[in-house]
């Protein structure tokens, strides 16, 4: 622990000498994370912060019929007028869902059921990324509305779940509007350099300031928004 200040204390008189400002790492001085559940034991997780955001924002799609991912979170806090809520899972095991499919082939689910499909943090999970969009676009009904949310930068899956895909705006955005090309869509990314490196330390975003949060830099996003509208 000795050697290790000592160290650092030279990094910080070498960075006097050079005129640059030392930075004092403090407890993220370390190769090892403060979280290893991307911060749940510590609170709310740096990029749910801005998932919770995104979705608040477009609470006014999640009405009628709602299908969500695992669990039926959002549309319960965030739904108006629902009138069937659902839950898709790929896991039989789980009590929530009402669909067990996968959704990569997710033929089960009748075409054009649904008035909004919340799918957050989950593609990164398929590998066929394509189809799994083309099934969710297939479920909406014309008018309908896909609410979706992507890692930009996060720590990897640990088995049973495999982590395939990350995206920046541009890469997703692309995505998008191949599945897409005749509908509304837009792709926005969220975050910035202090709330990625808190997201990979484990930190939890009650941990981080309001404006720490909100300021939103397209260097440095955490996550990827997008909200596509089927055509009629």
């Amino acid at each position: 622990m000795y050697l290790v200040r000592l160290m650092r204390l030279r990094a910080y008189v070498n960075a006097i000498k050079r005129g640059a400002r030392p930075t004092f790492l403090g407890s993220l001085g370390t190769t090892r994370p403060l979280s290893d559940r991307w911060g749940f034991d510590r609170g709310r997780p740096v990029d749910r912060w801005y998932i919770d955001r995104f979705i608040r924002q477009h609470k006014a799609d999640i009405t009628g019929r709602v299908l969500e991912v695992e669990e039926s979170e959002y549309t319960n806090k965030f739904g108006q007028g629902v009138t069937e809520p659902a839950v898709l899972d790929v896991d039989p095991n789980n009590p929530r869902a009402t669909i067990v499919a996968d959704l990569q082939r997710a033929d089960v689910i009748p075409e054009g059921h649904f008035d909004c499909f919340i799918l957050t943090q989950t593609l990164q999970l398929i590998p066929d990324v394509r189809a799994a969009l083309r099934h969710a676009r297939r479920v909406l009904r014309p008018g309908g509305v896909l609410l979706t949310t992507v890692p930009v930068t996060s720590k990897v899956c640990e088995p049973p779940h495999t982590d395939h895909w990350r995206w920046t705006p541009l890469g997703f955005s692309l995505v998008m509007k191949e599945v897409f090309p005749d509908d509304e869509v837009t792709v926005r990314g969220h975050g910035n350099v202090l709330s990625s490196i808190a997201f990979l330390k484990g930190m939890a975003a009650e941990e981080l300031l309001e404006h720490e949060l909100a300021e939103d830099d397209e260097r440095f996003p955490l996550v990827v928004c997008a909200r596509a509208v089927k055509a009629a």
